[in-house]
């Protein structure tokens, strides 16, 4: 239990601020996110005890909901998780459809 425990405080407190590096510098839009989904580490990744970084490009609508996701770098057993996460967040509303980039770390302790 101990061991889930900070696995769970490993992962849930670097999503909360969306792993430190949310927007890529050179993304042309910086829309605030206003609801994250936290990923589920998958059991794979678990038991095999895989970390690493997903990047994610999300397609955002005006009224701030994820109209697509594309992964675009990352540990093939951790894009899943992260892609079905991103794609349930909630952006600020803007004018026009942005392309926002995101990146999301797993970490196992």
């Amino acid at each position: 239990m101990r061991r889930y425990a900070s696995f769970l405080l490993a992962i849930v407190v670097p999503l909360t601020g969306v792993t430190l590096a949310q927007h890529s510098p050179d993304s042309e839009s910086v829309r605030k996110v206003i609801t994250r989904v936290a990923p589920s580490y998958p059991e794979l990744a678990k038991r095999m005890h895989i970390e690493g970084s997903v990047k994610i490009e999300a397609m955002v609508r005006p009224n701030g909901t994820v109209r697509t996701t594309r992964v675009i770098g990352g540990n093939p057993v951790l894009v899943e998780a992260a892609s079905n996460a991103v794609s349930k967040w909630k952006f600020e509303p803007a004018p026009n459809e942005t392309m926002e980039v995101v990146q999301l770390t797993f970490v196992t302790q």
